[in-house]
């Protein structure tokens, strides 16, 4: 007897195949038993009928339990009235197996509230919708290394332990390391940017520790992040790879994910305009758009969105304050990027809000060269991006106007010594990525384990 995988059904119609996998939901009428299998693959109906089973098999049929582990063998039905994931076929069971038996399975069909839910994520993670999620993730993160590794990146493993900040914040995880102090990695681009002058263009791939008190929907303070390096790139050379990377990220999940977006709800014809080019406007530009929404919203005018309808996500206008030389709050990327139905370059952010690393424009050194990429319907900031400062002279100038400790530095500045070129990178957070693709409210559903301010557990 053939074991499948549920999402094989349709290779198999008219067979007697044998699924193993744990009962999602059971209903029960008279003479059937209707059970709902998962299997990791999908979900399945299998019908239960009195007249086809012994009656051992109907009873335990008849009192399964939610999240019992079974072995189910039985003739594959196309029926396209038939539910599950894919939908469209049934299983006409002979023989069911109960492996064990769940007893009072905590996570029911009626609503439970996010702190419940995050206590047992460990079992969350078997909902449908969570299940299709994490999915989705999983295809974002087989695209990244496809699309990279197919352009001629090569991947790289840089350090989780470092000894200083890569970009001179004091967000940092603190750990001692053999009675030093060392910290767990925010990005590995500085190590990248040495990388490039062996491989060209190179990328790291790993999880990534902001110790960022932040609350919001949009924060995790454990990541994925990949960030590629492109020697002899600059910033206008370096948009076009990230929109074309996004372009493929997302025509992967349409192509590969299409029923786990379906049990998500997710538009996909929004996500089906996400082919280049992607806007580009100035952050000067930006900050202008941002007050022209402001002063409409306090004069109680309707903003229409991209989407044909009303400003979504701004409660007080007063959020989005604003003067030039800020950085973007959520409520400010909520507000801009509902005006595009595509992601959005931002580009030219003041150069005291950004890192030290980040080549300034000769002709305006205020501003850096420098772009981040806002994904539509107001979900934010996914790629982080610049060009890099590769004059060593210009380096050690923004290390003290940062005030950095300079000999923590001192192998980077010594790169830029050596075959010095213009140079370009940028990261992207896997699980923004996914939030705004699967279509969620929140990023801690993005992750299989979500680490927030004030959740480390389970």
């Amino acid at each position: 007897m053939a074991i499948v995988s549920i999402n094989h059904l349709s290779e198999h119609i008219g067979q007697t195949v044998t699924l193993q996998g744990w009962v999602y939901h059971r209903t029960g009428k008279g003479k059937l038993n209707f059970i709902q299998l998962r299997d990791g693959s999908g979900i399945c109906q299998c019908v239960v009928f009195k007249g086809n089973v012994d009656e051992a098999t109907f009873d335990a049929a008849s009192k399964i339990t939610q999240e019992s582990s079974v072995i189910i063998t039985g003739t594959v039905k196309a029926d396209p009235r038939a539910p599950g994931v894919p939908g469209g076929y049934e299983i006409d069971t002979s023989s069911l197996q109960v492996i064990q038996r769940a007893a009072d399975y905590p996570i029911s069909p009626k609503e439970h509230g996010a702190e419940f839910l995050l206590d047992n994520r460990h079992l969350w993670i078997r909902s449908s919708k969570q299940w299709a999620m994490l999915r989705v993730r999983a295809t974002v993160m087989r695209a990244i290394r496809a699309w990279l590794d197919n352009a001629g990146f090569v991947e790289m493993s840089t350090p989780i332990l470092t000894p200083s900040a890569a970009e001179g914040t004091s967000n940092l995880f603190e750990v001692d390391y053999f009675d030093e102090k060392a910290y767990l990695a925010q990005t590995g681009q500085l190590y990248n940017e040495a990388n490039i002058f062996s491989f060209s263009k190179v990328y790291c791939f790993g999880p990534t520790f902001r110790a960022e008190k932040s609350k919001t929907r949009r924060h995790l303070t454990e990541f994925w992040m990949v960030e590629p390096e492109i020697a002899f790139c600059n910033l206008d050379q370096l948009l076009e790879i990230e929109e074309q990377f996004i372009a493929h990220i997302v025509k992967s999940v349409l192509t590969q994910n299409a029923n786990e977006l379906k049990v998500l709800g997710r538009d996909t014809a929004k996500l089906e305009k996400m082919i280049p080019p992607f806007p580009r406007i100035s952050y000067d530009d930006a900050v202008i758009k941002i007050k022209d929404i402001q002063a409409k919203l306090q004069a109680g005018e309707t903003i229409i969105n991209a989407d044909g309808q009303p400003l979504q996500g701004i409660d007080d206008p007063a959020l989005l304050d604003i003067t030039w030389g800020m950085d973007f709050g959520s409520p400010h990327e909520t507000a801009l990027t509902q005006m595009y139905d595509k992601p959005l370059f931002v580009k030219g952010f003041p150069t005291a809000i950004k890192a030290f690393y980040m080549e300034p424009y000769p002709e305006r050194p205020e501003v850096c060269m420098s772009a981040d990429l806002l994904a539509p319907e107001g979900y934010g900031e996914i790629i982080g991006g610049s060009q890099r400062i590769y004059d060593a002279d210009v380096l050690i100038k923004r290390i003290h106007e940062h005030q950095l400790p300079i000999e923590n530095y001192d192998w980077y500045i010594d790169i830029r010594k050596y075959g010095s070129v213009p140079h370009s990178g940028f990261g992207l957070g896997v699980e923004r990525t996914v939030a705004w693709i699967c279509g969620s409210e929140h990023i801690r559903e993005a992750a299989p384990f979500p680490r927030m301010l004030n959740r480390m557990k389970p």
